[in-house]
């Protein structure tokens, strides 16, 4: 007797977090940003942060050249960041080299 076992492996998306922006500091021109995210090594890890002001205008872009896998969170600055005249807050948003810009924004008072 003669058995066929077939096995059907269904394909999906995966569902992998979406790196979180933790923190951010802001001295000057200099933006520290804190991230969180599963990296898994170079084939999925987050891989930068922008700084964005109230109209969605990038005022800069950190890029991340490497995954952090056993250091999370983590935080990486960018100097040189110009502010709009009068603006009360920015925002950051985190990348990841698979699922691309969050849609997750972290609102930073400008105002003291």
């Amino acid at each position: 007797m003669k058995y066929a076992f077939i096995v059907a492996l269904l394909a999906g998306p995966v569902l992998a977090d979406a790196p979180v922006v933790e923190a951010v500091s802001i001295d000057g021109d200099r933006v520290s940003v804190t991230l969180s995210h599963p990296d898994t090594g170079w084939d999925h890890y987050a891989d930068g942060w922008e700084v964005l002001d109230a109209d969605g205008n990038s005022l800069g872009v950190r890029v991340l050249a490497h995954p952090h896998v056993n250091e999370q969170p983590f935080t990486r600055s960018l100097g040189g960041v110009q502010f709009p005249e009068g603006a009360t807050s920015v925002f950051v948003r985190a990348r990841c080299n698979v699922d691309g810009w969050s849609d997750e924004l972290f609102e930073v008072s400008l105002t003291k």
